[in-house]
């Protein structure tokens, strides 16, 4: 088992409830909140714990809501490494309609995260006393931080012989690949856009993968398609992964779900075939949830035993 490391730069609290129905310009009566810590990186260093693996969380950390932060993960039994920040740690507000179902979910905005408090963070991931064998790198930016100081996260991160993993967005998700990193994962559209085009179809999401591989951006792009599974390109295969048919009850998490089972796979030394199907169980099982949750273990590990089979005579022919 390899050693892993998360960095979540923008995290949050999540505290998501259920009303019997949205109506604007009413007093509505919720359900007893429920707070969960939020974040990409912390997600996928949750994830990984309900796989059975440990990692370190290093995340900024800031004012009552970032002690409730990391009240939340010692719930979990998430290891973790907070920096000081002078701001508050953000809230998100997540409310389930309960006539309908749908969910709506309140993003806020982090606060800053001053110059000095970056480079600490730089400091905290150098000073760790085992060098991880996986950094990943996941969420939203928060304001103050310029995507410049993920590739210097990153180079740092490759010059002390830490595989790095990417699950952002934007510029920043540009700029780490300009630098090179072991894996990415974008979705669809954000791969569309790095292409300077509307939509790209399978066989092009295929071919524009492999040629950010070949030009030496990633080791392994990832490319999530949805409900349609995803992409796989290494520089020696492409493989395409359906997602298993399920009842969808939120998309929350989904992506970092995902992002679990990959490190997971790789840091189990399984094969790119058994770990991306094991990256889209993640993802998938994740949506059978309601909420703000992740993915159940036991149906993670029921999806990807059917990923496996269905893939057999392919892998046979």
């Amino acid at each position: 088992m390899h050693y892993v490391v998360t960095l979540t730069l923008n995290p949050a609290v999540d505290k998501s409830t259920i009303s019997d129905q949205i109506i604007p310009d009413q007093k509505l009566r919720c359900a007893a909140p429920k707070f969960e810590p939020g974040g990409g990186g912390i997600n996928v260093s949750r994830g990984l714990k309900r796989l059975g693996a440990d990692s370190v969380a290093v995340f900024p950390a800031g004012g009552p809501s970032g002690t409730l932060l990391q009240e939340l993960l010692a719930q979990e039994q998430i290891q973790q490494q907070p920096v000081e920040m002078a701001g508050r740690t953000r809230e998100n507000f997540i409310v389930v309609d309960g006539s309908s179902g749908r969910q709506y979910r309140f993003g806020m905005p982090g606060a800053e995260l001053r110059p000095e408090e970056q480079q600490q963070v730089i400091t905290t991931l150098k000073s760790l006393p085992v060098r991880p064998d996986f950094l990943v790198i996941s969420g939203s930016l928060p304001p103050g931080v310029e995507p410049d100081f993920v590739v210097q996260v990153v180079r740092a991160a490759k010059g002390m012989g830490i595989k790095v993993v990417v699950d952002t967005s934007g510029p920043a998700l540009q700029q780490v690949l300009h630098e090179g990193v072991y894996l990415a994962k974008p979705n669809v559209g954000e791969l569309s856009r790095m292409a300077g085009v509307d939509e790209l179809d399978n066989e092009a999401v295929a071919a524009f993968a492999q040629q950010l591989v070949r030009e030496g951006k990633c080791e392994i792009l990832v490319v999530s398609l949805g409900p349609q599974g995803a992409c796989v390109v290494t520089k020696d295969s492409v493989d395409h992964i359906p997602a298993p048919a399920v009842k969808k009850r939120s998309t929350v998490g989904a992506g970092d779900s995902m992002v679990a089972g990959l490190v997971y796979g790789l840091s189990q030394g399984l094969s790119m075939r058994e770990t991306g199907r094991l990256g889209v169980a993640c993802g998938t099982a994740a949506t059978m949830n309601p909420g703000t949750e992740l993915f159940k273990k036991e149906d993670a590990e029921k999806l990807y035993r059917w990923l496996l089979q269905q893939a057999q005579p392919a892998a046979a022919a």
